[in-house]
C-alpha cells in the first residue's frame, strides 16, 4: 500500500520541483501555469483510465483486462489477480455444486427442499419422478398445489409426525411411496420420498402367504381333530367305521405332509443363491422315470405316453428337473378325468429343447392362466383339495425354470385340455 501512495505522489513531487525551478528562473505565473497544465494532464489520464475501468466492469473478463502504465498498472494488476481468484473460486463452487447434484441424483430417495410456506426451493430428479414435478417450472410453487392428495396435505400440516406417510402416487397408480418430512435450518424442511412398491408387494405376499398356509392347514387339522374326538367319545366304534376314520385321517395327514414338503422345496429354491450344481443329464432315462412315477400316481385311470425326439442330453440339475417334470405330470393327472389321456413329449423347437405335458382334462379359462404360478392360486379350490393338490406345484416349476433359464408356457382352453411346456435355451444342449 505504501508503494502505491509513493507511485501516486511521485509525479506531483517531480512537478512541484520543476514548478519551483520555473518560479526561480522566470516568475510565479509561469510556475502556476505549469502546475495547472500538469494537473490537467494528470486528470485527463486518470479520467481516461477510469472510463476504461468502468467499461471493463460492465463485462469483467480476464482476456479484456485494460493495460496501463504507472499507478494504473498496479490497479489493473490487482484487479486481474482478484478476478482470477474469483474465477477459480467460482469454478470450484460450480464443481462442488455439480458433485452435490450428481450425489443427490444418485440417492435412492427423492429429496425436495421446502420453505416455511411449503414452496419448492429445490428437488432432485427422483423427487421430480415421484411427485411429477418440474425443477424449472415448479420452482417456488406450493407443493400442495401440485400434490393434492388429502392425506399428503394433512401430513405436511401436522405438528407431530412420528411415522412416515405411506402414500399411493396419484400420477403413477403402480407406485407406492414412503414420505418423511424433516425440519432443518430453522424454517427449511426436507421432503424425503422412497419407492416402497416392491416392499409393499412383498409384505402383501407375506400376509397372503401366512393366511393361505393357515387356511390350508386348518382344514386337515380340523378333520383329524374331529375324528380323534369321535374315537375318544365312542370307544365302542365298529371296526369298519374306525378303519374309515383312520383312512381319512391318514389322507389328511398326508396332505399336510405334502404341503410342508412343497413349502420346504419352494423355500429352498427361493433362498438358494449359490451356484446350481449341474451335470450332463441323460434325458431318456430321466423322462422314463417321470413316466413310471406318473403311471403309479394314475393307478391305471389314465393313458400315459412318452414321445422322445429331442436332444439325448442337456445340462441341468437332475433333482430339480425331475421335480418340475413330476409336478407338471401330477397336475395333468389330477385335472384329467378317469379314462383321459396324457402325452409327455421331449422334442426340439428351433433348436431349443422342450418338455411338454398335454392332457385331455378340464382345461383352464384364459383369465386364470397369468396367475397359475402364484403360490396357492387355484382355479377351482374345492376340486384342487379333493385331488390332493397343495397349490404350490406350479410355483415350484416356475422357480426351477428360472434357475435353468427356461420359460414356462401354458396353452389351455376350458373343457378342451391343457399343454404345459418348459422351453430350455440352446446353450443347455450337450
Amino acid at each position: 500500500m505504501q508503494d502505491f501512495w509513493f507511485r501516486l505522489s511521485l509525479p506531483m513531487v517531480f512537478g512541484g520541483m520543476i514548478a519551483l525551478m520555473l518560479w526561480g528562473i522566470f516568475s510565479a505565473t509561469v510556475a502556476l501555469t505549469f502546475v495547472a497544465l500538469l494537473l490537467l494532464v494528470m486528470m485527463t489520464v486518470h479520467a481516461r483510465q477510469l472510463h476504461r475501468l468502468g467499461t471493463w466492469l460492465q463485462d469483467p473478463r480476464i482476456d479484456t483486462m485494460p493495460e496501463a502504465g504507472g499507478v494504473w498498472d498496479e490497479v489493473f494488476s490487482r484487479l486481474h489477480r482478484m478476478v482470477k481468484r474469483h474465477k477459480k473460486t467460482k469454478q470450484e463452487l460450480a464443481d462442488e455444486l455439480q458433485h452435490i447434484e450428481q450425489a443427490t441424483a444418485a440417492l435412492p430417495e427423492g429429496v425436495a427442499i421446502l420453505n416455511e410456506a411449503n414452496r419448492i426451493e429445490w428437488c432432485n430428479p427422483l423427487s421430480q419422478e415421484h411427485f411429477g414435478l418440474n425443477s424449472t417450472h415448479d420452482f417456488m410453487q406450493d407443493i400442495t398445489y401440485l400434490v393434492r392428495q388429502p392425506e399428503f396435505v394433512e401430513y405436511l400440516q401436522a405438528t407431530q409426525r412420528t411415522e412416515p406417510l405411506v402414500l399411493k402416487s396419484a400420477r403413477h397408480e403402480d407406485l407406492i411411496l414412503s414420505i418423511k418430512l424433516i425440519s432443518y435450518g430453522g424454517d427449511k424442511r426436507l421432503l424425503i420420498s422412497r419407492d416402497v412398491t416392491q416392499l409393499e408387494r412383498i409384505e402383501s405376499m407375506r400376509r397372503d402367504f401366512v393366511a393361505n398356509v393357515s387356511h390350508e392347514l386348518r382344514t386337515p387339522l380340523t378333520v383329524v381333530n374331529g375324528f380323534v374326538e369321535n374315537l375318544q367319545d365312542m370307544p365302542d366304534l365298529g371296526r369298519a367305521e374306525a378303519q374309515r376314520a383312520l383312512q381319512l385321517m391318514s389322507e389328511q395327514t398326508q396332505r399336510m405332509e405334502n404341503l410342508v414338503s412343497d413349502l420346504l422345496t419352494l423355500s429352498h429354491l427361493e433362498n438358494d443363491h449359490s451356484a446350481m450344481r449341474e451335470e450332463s443329464l441323460e434325458m431318456r432315462a430321466l423322462l422314463d422315470a417321470v413316466l413310471q412315477e406318473g403311471r403309479l400316481l394314475s393307478a391305471g385311470k389314465h393313458t400315459l405316453q412318452l414321445e422322445f425326439s429331442g436332444n439325448e442330453k442337456i445340462s441341468g440339475n437332475r433333482d430339480e428337473l425331475r421335480s418340475a417334470f413330476g409336478n407338471l405330470v401330477s397336475n395333468a393327472i389330477r385335472y384329467t378325468p378317469q379314462g383321459g389321456s396324457i402325452l409327455l413329449r421331449w422334442y426340439n423347437r428351433a433348436g431349443q429343447p422342450v418338455f411338454s405335458v398335454q392332457d385331455s382334462g378340464i382345461g383352464i379359462a384364459a383369465q386364470h392362466i397369468p396367475r397359475l404360478t402364484e403360490r396357492f392360486y387355484r382355479v377351482d379350490r374345492s376340486r384342487s383339495r379333493e385331488t390332493g393338490g397343495t397349490g404350490l406345484g406350479l410355483a415350484i416349476v416356475k422357480h426351477i425354470a428360472l434357475r435353468h433359464q427356461a420359460a414356462l408356457e401354458v396353452q389351455s382352453e376350458e373343457g378342451r385340455g391343457s399343454t404345459f411346456s418348459l422351453v430350455f435355451s440352446v446353450a443347455r444342449t450337450s
